[in-house]
């Protein structure tokens, strides 16, 4: 497969390059990537889980890839094809590497708009575009490319095979290990926020922030993401964490391991999260606290206190998931009660009146 936008392959040459399975249709066109509803003519899909093998009769795709053991209802293998794989998401991402266009990179060398100060180490196959700015003792790790204004302070270090996207800033003295990517407009080492108020009414003081962020291997980070440096010692970003576009991570803050932060979390100064911990979106975190490892916050929300290894958490304030589910079919049953009982009580007061006005009229008309 070439890595054009589009392409134009059959299923039984997708199973070969998978090593796999097909049940169907080889000659069938396979053009495009698709979900599987409501799908197109000539796609690909997938389907990983028997919730969306109903949905395949109905599709409009021409080709799926299907982990083991699901049964597909109603296949028509003489017009379609089923490529039958260990693991779908696997197999998908497999094609996507090969069908995906790379994104466009500087030339290699450093380019003449350029403005690096000579005692910064660059690589010599390292990739600087178009008015980026590298500070004094700054270093650029072999094979890694900095994206047009991308801003390294003095000292600042960026490891090898390493992708900074435009807009990067990269603070004095921060550590971006090997094989990160760094989107667009992210900010490494910006102060963290601090202030002291020695008395009330008075003005506060801003506290200064002599730490770095350190990232280590493998580190993605989404763009327009913050991750501000530590008041002293270092904020710590584990190998393998992922986190998405719009987030705040507050100085001093350590993130274990593999741990997956998605949008819009907002992380508070000095907390610790354990590694293979997942933060849904719009998650808010206290400072201070702990979140132990393999735990799971769900979206929206708000942590105002440590979180043991290994639970699902959720809601505003977040509680344990079993007991803010418990909290939520209360209130539901409250709030129908309520409406019942008001209900009741407006019956009951027509019902009055009505009686009131019989007794009127008999008055009136004896």
């Amino acid at each position: 497969m070439t890595p054009a936008g589009a392409f134009d392959f059959t299923a039984g040459q997708v199973a070969a390059l998978l090593g796999a399975e097909l049940v169907g249709n080889p000659d069938a066109a396979v053009r495009t990537v698709a979900p599987v509803t409501p799908g197109a003519d000539g796609a690909l899909t997938f389907i990983r889980s028997p919730k969306y093998a109903g949905k395949w009769a109905g599709s409009a795709c021409t080709t799926a890839l299907v982990s083991r053991g699901i049964e597909i209802p109603d296949h028509d293998p003489d017009r379609r094809a089923l490529i039958i794989v260990d693991d779908a998401d696997m197999a998908v991402i497999q094609i996507l590497r090969q069908v995906t266009p790379p994104l466009h990179a500087p030339g290699p060398g450093v380019h003449p708009t350029a403005v690096v100060d000579p005692a910064a180490d660059i690589a010599s196959d390292a990739q600087l575009g178009a008015f980026c700015v590298v500070g004094p003792g700054a270093r650029v790790g072999a094979g890694s490319v900095l994206h047009p204004h991308v801003i390294l302070g003095a000292h600042a270090v960026v490891g090898t095979n390493t992708a900074l996207y435009s807009g990067v800033v990269v603070g004095d003295r921060c550590v971006v290990s090997d094989r990160c990517t760094l989107h667009s407009n992210v900010v490494i080492g910006g102060d963290g926020f601090g202030y002291y108020q020695p008395e009330p009414g008075a003005d506060h003081i801003k506290v200064p922030h002599a730490g770095i962020v350190h990232l280590a291997d493998d580190v993605e980070v989404g763009a327009g993401t913050c991750i501000d440096r530590a008041k002293f010692g270092a904020t710590l970003i584990g190998r393998g964490v992922k986190i998405d576009n719009l987030c705040q991570i507050g100085h001093g803050v350590t993130i274990g391991e593999r741990t997956l932060i998605c949008a819009h979390c907002g992380i508070g100064g000095s907390t610790t999260i354990g590694k293979d911990v997942v933060l849904a979106g719009q998650v808010g975190v206290s400072d201070n606290l702990t979140i132990g490892e393999g735990s799971v916050v769900g979206a929206g929300s708000g942590v105002i206190c440590s979180v043991p290894a290994n639970e699902n958490w959720l809601g505003y304030p977040a509680r344990k998931h079993s007991i803010t589910l418990q909290i939520w079919g209360t209130q539901t049953r409250m709030h129908k009660f309520m409406r019942e009982q008001m209900a009741r009580n407006a019956k009951a007061n027509d019902s009055a009146q009505d009686n009131a006005n019989i007794e009127a009229n008999a008055q009136s008309n004896p």
